[in-house]
């Protein structure tokens, strides 16, 4: 690679620490001691076979402080385990079980259960949080807190992400690195525009009115990253959305290792390369370029390769500082995370483009 472009990659590299850094401050965090709520929260937790998760889920919810008025909607989208069951055995008049009907046409399993979870709620606050979060005691207060403190109509405290193989220390820290590298924050809470936003569905909080005026899951019934698609349809219904700070709110392992990690990016990562696939792959081609060939150029004795590599690491260490991710020493395998996501990105569009991407037994894409 020629010393040129190299300089160009190691500039642009430079730029998203700094851009990184600049966001990791004006990131929306709520107070350590957030005021009690004063009007109806209800948490929708859509599941399907999660029978290892949805106690440990659930009992976290129950823990909420400062929600008087808490109700928790369980949607059982078709499990075949004992996730029911589990459910059943709460024994917490605050916990309702619902069974959701097969999603009708056009729609896929989740964006079903939230909609039918959601019919359930009072005006208020409306939470959905999958069953694979667990939530601090305060978590559901701060989101509120959010909600009214910056006139927001969802708010996306983003979970700490937690990664116990090599795998997953390579991977999951990358989606809030990318959106606080290239996520004009400021600017995109103020905007309009639907392309400037970023979501999490592990932890998402609505106003009931917000969430009805963008039609709710209604609006995303067909669309497998229902997460940013519903917080894109809030801002076209002239709403307000924005991630936020949730490291100290809840936590997530969403993947076991490798082959879980491959199954689930599998089918979803297709996705967020957007209607034009070939934009969305020209795009993740750049982050790499960005990412890999200053590392590259360095070994080869490149001090501008150098700078551009040291840049890379700097903006995970200041992404995983703010979302709660290892800093250390998985920040300098930078590089080869870049290169794992596109691993996987290439086999999600490959299942799509053969229809063979499935999800916990019915097929998606």
């Amino acid at each position: 690679m020629s010393g040129p472009v190299v300089r160009v990659l190691s500039g642009l590299a430079v730029a998203g620490a700094a851009h990184a850094a600049v966001n990791a401050r004006l990131l929306r965090r709520a107070p350590a001691d957030p005021p009690e709520v004063a009007r109806p929260v209800t948490v929708v937790v859509p599941v399907r076979d999660e029978e290892a998760t949805i106690g440990g889920c659930l009992a976290a919810v129950l823990a909420s402080a400062g929600v008087p008025d808490l109700r928790v909607v369980v949607v059982d989208d078709g499990s075949t385990d004992g996730t029911a069951a589990v459910v059943r055995g709460v024994g917490d008049r605050r916990v309702r079980l619902l069974s959701a009907p097969p999603p009708p046409d056009g729609w896929l399993g989740k964006p079903h259960a939230c909609w039918v979870g959601a019919q359930t709620a009072d005006d208020g606050v409306l939470v959905f949080v999958d069953a694979d979060v667990r939530l601090a005691p305060r978590a559901l207060a701060a989101a509120a807190w959010l909600l009214d403190a910056h006139g927001l109509d969802l708010v996306s405290p983003w979970p700490r992400p937690v990664a116990v193989s090599a795998a997953e220390r390579l991977v999951q820290p990358l989606s809030p690195w990318l959106w606080l590298t290239t996520l004009p924050l400021r600017a995109a809470e103020r905007s309009p525009r639907p392309s400037l936003t970023a979501a999490n569905g592990q932890f998402l909080a609505l106003t009931r009115r917000g969430y009805l005026r963008a039609r709710g899951h209604a609006a995303v019934r067909d669309q497998v990253v229902e997460d940013v698609a519903l917080a894109r349809a809030v801002k076209r219904a002239g709403g307000r959305a924005v991630p936020a700070a949730g490291a100290d709110l809840a936590t997530c392992r969403m993947y076991d290792g490798w082959a879980a990690m491959r199954e689930g990016y599998g089918k979803s990562l297709w996705s967020s390369v957007g209607g034009s696939p070939a934009a969305g792959l020209a795009a993740a081609a750049v982050l790499t370029a960005v990412g890999v060939v200053p590392a590259l150029a360095a070994l080869g004795g490149s001090r501008a390769g150098l700078a551009g590599y040291l840049a890379g690491v700097a903006g995970r260490v200041v992404a995983a500082a703010a979302t709660g991710s290892r800093v250390w020493p998985d920040a300098l395998a930078h590089p080869v995370s870049l290169l794992a996501l596109d691993v996987l990105l290439a086999g999600s569009v490959r299942g799509h483009r053969r229809g063979t991407l499935t999800w916990r037994g019915r097929a998606v894409g």
